[in-house]
């Protein structure tokens, strides 16, 4: 987040000239989409072409497109796993790609509730920074001042592992703020030009992805080493001290933002997907400020940038920069609208490999699912991201991102998806069976009116009068959900804090037959329908709201254990 202009000149050495040179590479590169592309591909089986994992599907060196799309399957995590832990256990051979693996980044979506882990290079960590470079390029046309200030950014910085192999184990946020590029690029571009030291950036563990939660908890520096770190850029000043402090202490939080720091220029923030949900909030706390979404990216790659970041967030896309990995995309035939299909990941068969397209031959409108081929070794890999053709920059297709797939509850880190809500619930319901209870139905949403947002699940329960179901018990199986929860959720609860207590509403017996009505009156069809096990949109949740007798919390936190997956049961 952008805030205050600074009095004193930037440190960056970055020249207009700099900015041109980027600006000029974005128009070339959009208008020659497919060539660019092809280069890429070639360029990445080049490198790569002795591999192991090529090697299985004899390519024999060829690195045409045709060849490498007939022989090379599109894969899941799941499908080279046991490659990864081959090389988490130190195993240094040339499984997946040429360049030597310098660590492993940590994805959070989840495998298993386990944390994905994916292999990276030095080379791919500067391929990174290179398209930070084209957005600030395109930032300099379009952003007020910018280079003439400071930023001040709330990040979620977490602790590292290491593998039995000795190779780090990281989120890529982490990763970054860890390497010589990042004390590089606070030195020479003025993206990085942060308000606060390193010393105050790196033990900080933040949720990012949720800024409203952030600010209402706003770092306080307490350790000496920070403390003495703050100190060399921040003088002691009393009148702003009890400024801030009678701001926060007024029993409104609206405008915050601009209350603390009134020459802010914009806030940078993700507000696509599940995150959109925030936008309110965060329009409450910045006085409606500019909300700009400038990267596209993933532990497995960066993807693209906003060539126009003070677009609406209703209508920000990307630009997939053809250069940085090889994209393909397979239709996607999800069901959009009030009730969501969820569609799981799954080997696909030949003729839905067939189906998949090149960057330069899909079509505005239409639906895909994004598959990557990366120089780090990556090939044919369902990242599970859902994107929409939204337009084009030049021949470059630009996209909305429509969500994660098969995710239905999300706050910030966490990603809950059917399948795990589905056995958490199993699990639960389980502590009803002496009071000859059940639940009929259910559902669930994120409601963000709390702070932090918290998980909520609507139960429509079937009881036995004579025998009342007791509060504790329903308490019990808030907790028993949670603790059946993947791992970062139970972090986002136990840990970082950025995630309130599960909440069950129980609600009125045919509350759920009325949600079928309401769809139904909204253009579901009857044979068709089924109880979303999420819900979004907003009637639906003031009906079931307005259907709710009783209100249960989980008593504790979950269980939870720093750390990745136990290496010992990897093999």
């Amino acid at each position: 987040m952008e805030t205050s202009v600074a009095n004193e000149a930037p440190k960056a050495t970055i020249t207009a000239e700099d900015y041109k040179k980027d600006l000029d590479f974005i128009e070339e590169v959009t208008s020659n989409v497919d060539e660019v592309q092809c280069r890429a591909l070639a360029e990445i089986l080049s490198q790569n072409a002795h591999v192991e994992y090529l090697q299985r599907y004899n390519l024999n060196g060829r690195t045409d497109r045709e060849t490498f799309k007939k022989v090379v399957p599109v894969i899941t995590y799941e499908d080279i796993q046991p490659d990864i832990n081959r090389i988490a256990y130190g195993d240094k051979s040339p499984i997946l790609c040429s360049q030597p693996i310098s660590e492993l980044l940590s994805s959070s979506g989840t495998s298993g509730g386990e944390s994905k882990l994916i292999p990276t290079t030095e080379g791919e960590l500067e391929r990174r920074l290179q398209l930070h470079k084209l957005l600030m390029s395109v930032l300099s046309q379009v952003a007020p001042d910018f280079g003439k200030g400071k930023g001040m950014y709330f990040m979620f910085i977490s602790p590292e592992q290491k593998t039995p192999g000795g190779l780090v184990a990281r989120f890529l946020t982490t990763s970054f703020y860890n390497s010589p590029h990042f004390n590089y690029s606070r030195l020479h571009y003025p993206h990085f030009n942060y308000t606060s030291p390193t010393a105050a950036i790196l033990p900080r563990l933040l949720p990012k992805h949720v800024l409203p939660n952030a600010l209402w908890s706003l770092p306080k520096p307490t350790s000496f080493p920070v403390r003495e770190a703050v100190m060399e850029v921040l003088k002691p000043d009393p009148t702003l001290a009890d400024f801030i402090e009678v701001e926060c202490s007024k029993e409104s939080w609206q405008g915050i933002v601009t209350r603390l720091w009134p020459n802010t220029k914009y806030v940078d923030a993700v507000v696509t997907g599940s995150m959109s949900q925030y936008i309110p909030i965060l329009d409450y706390y910045s006085n409606n400020l500019p909300l700009i979404s400038t990267v596209y990216a993933s532990s497995e790659s960066h993807f693209g940038i906003n060539l126009n970041p003070f677009c609406k967030p209703s209508e920000v896309s990307y630009t997939l920069i053809p250069t940085i990995c090889y994209f393909e995309f397979l239709p996607y035939h999800g069901n959009s609208g009030v009730i969501d299909s969820i569609s799981m990941p799954q080997s696909l068969d030949e003729k839905e490999q067939q189906q998949l397209v090149d960057l330069a031959d899909v079509k505005i409108g239409q639906e895909y699912e994004l598959v990557v081929t990366t120089y780090s070794g990556l090939y044919r890999y369902r990242v599970g991201d859902v994107l929409r053709v939204a337009g084009y920059k030049n021949k470059a297709p630009q996209f909305n991102f429509l969500c994660r797939e098969n995710v239905i509850l999300s706050i910030g880190a966490d990603f809950t998806n059917e399948v795990e809500l589905q056995n958490a619930m199993k699990n639960a319901v389980g502590n009803l069976m002496s009071f000859d209870a059940q639940v009929t139905e259910y559902t669930s949403y994120v409601d963000i009116t709390t702070i932090p947002s918290h998980y909520v699940l609507f139960w429509e329960l079937s009881v036995n009068d004579s025998t009342p179901v007791p509060p504790s018990v329903i308490e019990d199986c808030c907790l028993t959900i949670e603790e059946s929860l993947n791992y970062f959720y139970r972090e986002g609860r136990a840990s970082n804090k950025s995630i309130g207590p599960l909440e069950i509403r129980v609600v009125e017996i045919g509350t759920f037959d009325k949600l079928m009505d309401y769809c139904i009156s909204l253009g579901s069809s009857m044979n068709q329908y089924k109880t979303p096990r999420c819900v979004k949109y907003a009637p639906l949740i003031e009906l079931l709201n307005s259907r709710v007798v009783s209100s249960y919390f989980s008593p504790m936190c979950p269980k939870w254990v720093p750390g990745y997956k136990k290496w010992n049961n990897t093999n």
